[in-house]
């Protein structure tokens, strides 16, 4: 599980271009996936927090805390912007962050009401992807350009299209300018 800091370290541009789809409204605003006690998916606006050394979210006492408090496994994805079907996503693992300094100080940051009923988890990085779609030059056509991130001390091994073009590949050796299949 790797924190945004390792992540954003590792692949530096893909992590500035999911904060700017995650933030493009101002503060951060995304749809939060969690896994219900029953293994269903449950989905929630939120408002993440995007700072230089986490992924924070302030969640309040909801379903879906108590899902990330049974189970941390969560998925964020992006809201569209209006002028394209542009796409960012990250999943990992929430924790629960009870060091009342960073709680103070991701609360200043992210203007989390003091007097509310939430509890801050910090989000880690198992897997992150950029999807593009170039919709001014070739409206309607072409395949997306799809980034994607894998975490390299998960443990998983690095998957790779053995037909694919050669594009870049960061430290976890995954072709991170692969086109979508």
């Amino acid at each position: 599980m790797a924190s945004w800091s390792e992540f954003a370290a590792d692949e530096p541009r893909l992590a500035d271009e999911i904060r700017l789809l995650l933030q493009q409204y101002g503060p951060g605003f995304g749809y939060l996936a969690t896994v219900r006690a029953d293994g269903g998916p449950r989905v929630h606006p939120v408002s993440p927090v995007i700072t230089d050394d986490g992924l924070w979210c302030f969640v309040i006492d909801s379903p879906k805390r108590r899902d990330l408090e049974r189970d941390g496994r969560f998925a964020l994805h992006s809201f569209p912007p209006e002028e394209s079907d542009d796409e960012a996503y990250v999943a990992g693992r929430a924790r629960p962050v009870t060091d009342p300094a960073t709680v103070a100080r991701v609360a200043r940051i992210g203007r989390a009401a003091p007097q509310g009923d939430w509890r801050l988890f910090e989000f880690t990085v198992d897997v992150a992807m950029l999807t593009r779609r170039d919709q001014v030059t070739r409206p309607g056509g072409g395949r997306p350009e799809v980034r994607v991130w894998l975490d390299p001390g998960a443990g998983v091994p690095a998957l790779r299209d053995p037909l694919a073009p050669e594009g870049r590949r960061g430290r976890h050796g995954f072709d991170t300018r692969r086109p979508a299949a």
